[in-house]
């Protein structure tokens, strides 16, 4: 049986590299698909969760993740020797910034060469980290050439970009459209075959992995520019005594040529703030400077200052100091309703505050513990008498579940509402960033 017919038959064995935010749905869905999965990771513990069905990951429906490990559709291993049993091989790991917001793809490398050194002939791996245009033809396609493998005929080498969007209610893994390029025709063709053997959603296929690669970079470079935009707008119509979320509103009804999008204390997540930087860093290597993008990123760099600074204004007309104050954020997680705390604008604009001298605490219903410098901190009880003895509450997170926004409005002293969760209408206490 060849490859693609053990793909099209799903009696190909999947190997899964990376157990986080986008590889254990992703594990999930080939398992449910009737594929036998085996997730692979570095951290113990992780495997350890899944081997005893425990989820991790807010996008996993729990029951599935323990009836998938109980039925033997999947497991996971730390042991990588294992990839030797595996037909198909994604590669789903971190790829963070440096502190000069340039690439560290030592996670790519390292799992490329581990896969490398058990790959088989016959064999498909797709990378779905997000990366610059480029990454898997000049750095995984010479790991897997130098085993003697010729890509795109005893090895199949693909790229095909991860779009999750953590607690999005309507489009999870299974049924967000996929983009696949190969380094190959054949390579896609076999990539293509993967990826409707286990979706419910249109297999979009490119003529190489650059312009997959690119794909993703555009989507997230697209959004970074645009809330530069909405944020840029708010401290524009906050100066000239406008109401920004009225006129995005206002511009919202137009049915064609805008798409609303809405300011913040700042970006966070893994790609708005992170991916845009892949493509700055790769066009400097084609003698061109990307100033739009670097410019949308330093606006919404500077949106946690500017949050402080209003808060700063706000106390400083009520007769208090920033030095010493109690301030209360609400919510740390970057977006609502979601545990996930990575490159949170909250925490930037804790460092913030206690930088002037304020004592923060916070409360988040979804985060009930956030590693700071200082160690680890707790999310307090929200109640009437811990509201009072704080001097200001923000809303850096606009969690729809789990906070009750009306007894923060009674008995906080004053709100900084940079989310809008209270319309901004007839309230003395709540204030709009």
């Amino acid at each position: 049986m060849t490859l693609l017919e053990k793909i099209q038959s799903k009696n190909a064995k999947i190997g899964i590299v990376g157990l986080g935010y986008v590889g254990l749905p992703l594990a999930v869905e080939k398992a449910k698909a009737g594929f036998s999965v085996i997730g692979f990771d570095v951290q113990k513990e992780k495997c350890d969760s899944v081997n005893r069905g425990e989820n991790y990951i807010g996008d996993v429906v729990p029951e599935e993740l323990t009836r998938l490990v109980t039925n033997g559709h999947l497991c996971a291993s730390e042991d990588f020797s294992r990839i030797a049993e595996c037909d198909v091989v994604a590669i789903c790991v971190p790829t963070p910034l440096d502190h000069y917001k340039q690439p560290d793809m030592t996670y790519v490398e390292t799992s490329a060469r581990t896969v490398a050194q058990y790959t088989h002939r016959d064999m498909l791996v797709v990378l779905e980290s997000t990366t610059w245009p480029g990454t898997t033809e000049e750095i995984l396609k010479p790991i897997f050439e130098e085993k003697g493998f010729t890509i795109g005929k005893d090895l199949h080498l693909a790229f095909s970009p991860e779009r999750v969007d953590p607690g999005n209610l309507l489009y999870k893994t299974k049924n967000t459209p996929k983009v696949v390029g190969g380094c190959t025709p054949s390579c896609t063709k076999h990539a293509k075959a993967l990826y409707e053997a286990v979706l419910q959603a249109p297999i979009f296929a490119v003529s190489t992995p650059k312009e997959a690669e690119m794909t993703k970079i555009l989507e997230n470079t697209f959004r970074i520019v645009n809330c530069a935009l909405a944020n840029e707008m708010a401290v524009i119509c906050h100066k000239m005594g406008v109401n920004v979320w009225e006129v995005i509103a206002a511009a919202a009804t137009k049915p064609f040529g805008f798409v609303p999008f809405y300011p913040g204390p700042g970006v966070g997540g893994h790609c708005i703030p992170i991916d845009p930087y892949y493509l700055t860093w790769k066009a400097r290597a084609h003698d061109y400077h990307t100033r739009l993008i670097e410019m949308a990123g330093d606006i919404n760099d500077e949106m946690p200052a500017y949050v402080v600074t209003r808060l700063q204004d706000l106390l400083n007309d009520r007769c208090k100091p920033m030095k010493g104050s109690r301030i209360l954020l609400l919510g740390v997680a970057y977006k609502g309703d979601i545990d996930d705390l990575r490159e949170s604008p909250a925490l930037k604009v804790w460092d913030e505050l206690e930088r002037k001298g304020a004592l923060v605490d916070y409360f988040d219903p979804y985060c009930p513990k956030a590693k700071r410098p200082g160690g680890t901190r707790k999310s307090i009880e929200l109640t009437p008498e811990a509201l009072a003895a704080y001097d200001a509450v923000i809303v850096t997170t606009a969690h729809k579940k789990g906070v009750d926004y009306s007894l923060v409005e009674k008995h906080a002293s004053l709100v900084l509402d940079t989310k809008n969760v209270y319309g901004g209408k007839g309230r003395e206490n709540v204030v709009q960033m």
